[in-house]
């Protein structure tokens, strides 16, 4: 008896997958056509061995993606409750700001205390930003789409101003805060490269909250939320404070992120501080079908077509824009994945509807 995954009922986990490797053909295609074939096979190269195909390499897109992970879980985390976070971005500023601060202002701590203590500051930072949507959300019914969008404005011409004018190094060219303490740096996880153990922060928290939606009542609780909110009130969930507190961690988690971008890597915070990664997280999560666990291989995906892109470029000559192509490709067939279903002529699987009836809904607390 032959198996085929086209066939199967769990066909919809093999959609991401399918995804890339349509995204990628398609892309493969453009290049023939633009230019010729050999180009093509050259800028794939390119892309393969600026990612994965050399030592260095592949240390430099773990870098990348450490923050596309943190900040993808982030996103997936709002996701799970029902919440839209488009916020990630500018609760990666706050993080990184309040992490900076700390890193160059203490420095009576001592390792890894001083460390410890930045990330959590970054973390509470980006809990805060993350908290005002998402009690606005449940106390007046403001969507969270529109407040974390405004909110990323106010988070990043606050970021700028503070840098340039009020915890400027008067010392440096380039408008950014002073070097942080050298007890407040997240040390390298192997010697002399840039992979640092913010890396390894990532993965723990990745394993952690899978474990948390999985089997603790809260998580239980916030993904009932997400997918009846009406359901989990009859059930006696309390909807506004599941709501706040979601969306609090969701920016708490994107607040490390922004940390360890500073603490780990550039040790200072520049007022051109432009990651983007806030708002690539969300197709990191939307890959990830916002699964824990799946958001490693989705944000290490994303980190290798960034990190491969410049090599992809320079041996092929082709626009570093294909990249953004491709990315936007793999998000699109994800989104409508009936496409995917279209080309494999499949019929997509039918959804049960759980509906829950009372007689008196009452107010949603």
């Amino acid at each position: 008896m032959k198996f085929n995954i086209f066939k199967t009922k769990n066909f919809r986990y093999f959609i991401p997958f399918i995804s890339v490797i349509i995204a990628l053909l398609i892309g493969f295609i453009i290049i023939v056509f633009t230019k010729n074939i050999q180009t093509a096979f050259n800028a794939y190269k390119g892309l393969w061995d600026g990612s994965f195909g050399r030592y260095k390499s592949l240390i430099n897109t773990l870098v990348t993606s450490t923050p596309y992970i943190l900040a993808g879980l982030a996103v997936a985390i709002g996701f799970q409750g029902g919440l839209f976070n488009i916020g990630a971005e500018g609760q990666i500023y706050i993080g990184a700001l309040i992490s900076a601060i700390v890193g160059f202002k203490i420095n009576f701590l001592p390792f890894p205390f001083h460390t410890i203590l930045a990330l959590v500051c970054g973390f509470i930072g980006g809990f805060i930003w993350g908290y005002i949507p998402g009690y606005l959300k449940a106390r007046t019914g403001a969507h969270e789409v529109i407040n974390t969008i405004m909110m990323n404005y106010i988070a990043i011409s606050l970021v700028d101003y503070l840098v340039k004018n009020v915890f400027n190094d008067k010392t440096s060219t380039i408008p950014r805060t002073p070097f942080i303490q050298d007890s407040a740096k997240v040390p390298l996880l192997i010697p002399h490269t840039r992979l640092h153990f913010g890396f390894i922060i990532a993965l723990f928290l990745v394993f952690s909250f899978y474990l948390i939606l999985r089997y603790t009542i809260w998580g239980f609780q916030l993904k009932t939320v997400g997918l009846n909110p009406k359901s989990a009130f009859v059930n006696g969930i309390k909807i506004k404070k599941t709501l706040i507190l979601t969306l609090a961690i969701s920016g708490g988690i994107a607040g490390i992120a922004g940390s360890i971008e500073v603490l780990g890597l550039n040790y200072s915070l520049p007022a051109a501080f432009v990651t983007g990664y806030g708002y690539d997280s969300i197709a990191v999560a939307l890959l990830a079908g916002n699964n824990p666990l799946a958001i490693v291989p989705a944000g290490i995906l994303w980190g290798a077509l960034k990190n491969g892109a410049s090599l992809m470029q320079l041996r092929s000559g082709i626009s570093i824009d294909l990249i953004n192509i491709i990315q936007a490709l793999v998000i699109t067939f994800i989104v409508a994945d009936k496409i995917i279903y279209w080309l494999f002529k499949l019929k997509p699987e039918k959804k049960p509807v759980v509906m829950v009836f009372t007689k008196n809904w009452g107010q949603i607390e």
